[in-house]
């Protein structure tokens, strides 16, 4: 009678003692398959500690006797990539900027490059489209108007020693003085006139035709075309770095803004600076490089040398 009372009748199975509210739990045994399948998870945990990486200590894990982990792996990885693009790297420095166009698959991969290391680098400040911020005075990158010139050269020089940038003494610097105190509100908002009419935004009036002759022409020129040996931006476009309105103008007057960019010639090595150029050059508003000058030779000083060259002939 005893035995029957820990025997489950339809089933045969025994009660393991428990029960709860008149419930009682049978010993139902679990499934051979199942039984067998935890083992062979057992052995196979077992095995993964042995061979791979598997319980962390201070600094690292254990290594395990196969020696593998996954910074290994992608430093292999890493490795190997940086093999495949050391000769793409080597060909981009040894040409000269101005002549990766002559070689289409190497500038796009310049290009590429670029591209990789601008989004990195670049996009907190000019935007992921190179845009810019004007509310900030982060230049657009896609246009044509460039405070120190958009050509090649231009362009990888400004990467290189940054704008207002203390790392470096060829670093692009220009300021433009405040005028608060100086004029009053009358001829600030004079002035303010006559250099919006320069892009067709207002009417110029005699007065600040004069405060602009006198204060302004000699950076910004007497037409407004700026003067990029200075760092003076063109005044006689569309294009503003702090906004168009007569109060942004009038607020740059009084108290200029400057803004600063870092030079990354610290940061980066000058292959992806020189990619970074090529990228923002080719955003649309590259220029092309500035033919020099050539120096004028009076005639006579074209003759005396003719005179001598046969001398010595």
């Amino acid at each position: 009678m005893s035995d029957k009372l820990h025997i489950d009748e339809p089933t045969g199975t025994e009660f393991v003692g428990h029960e709860w509210d008149g419930i009682q739990e049978l010993n139902t045994p679990l499934p051979r398959w199942w039984l067998w399948t935890f083992y062979a998870t057992v052995v196979w945990a077992i095995g993964y500690v042995v061979l791979y990486p598997a319980w962390p200590l201070v600094s690292q894990a254990t290594e395990g006797t196969l020696g593998w982990s996954s910074r290994g792996d992608l430093a292999q990885e890493m490795s190997a990539a940086e093999e495949a693009r050391a000769a793409t790297f080597e060909r981009i420095a040894a040409t000269d900027i101005t002549d990766l166009a002559d070689d289409p698959a190497l500038l796009n991969q310049a290009i590429a490059g670029g591209a990789s290391a601008f989004k990195q680098h670049c996009v907190q400040c000019h935007g992921a489209g190179a845009a810019g911020y004007e509310e900030y005075g982060y230049p657009n990158l896609n246009d044509d108007d460039w405070l120190w010139g958009g050509s090649l050269n231009d362009i990888e020089y400004t990467l290189t020693h940054g704008i207002r940038w203390e790392g470096s003494r060829e670093t692009r610097l220009a300021f433009m003085p405040a005028f608060e105190g100086i004029f009053s509100s009358a001829e600030v908002d004079a002035l303010a006139g006559h250099v919006l009419s320069f892009s067709g935004g207002s009417q110029s009036s005699t007065r600040g035709a004069e405060l602009y002759e006198l204060n302004c022409a000699a950076c910004h020129q007497p037409s407004g075309e700026g003067d990029r040996m200075q760092g003076a931006p063109a005044l006689n476009d569309a294009i503003w770095l702090y906004g168009d309105s007569r109060a942004n103008i009038r607020q740059q007057i009084l108290a200029p803004r400057h803004g600063a960019m870092p030079g990354w010639s610290d940061k980066l090595d000058p292959v992806t600076i020189r990619m970074l150029a090529v990228y923002v050059h080719s955003r649309g508003g590259g220029e092309a490089e500035a033919i020099p000058e050539e120096p004028q030779i009076s005639d006579e000083v074209a003759a005396a040398s003719t005179e001598e060259g046969n001398g010595n002939s």
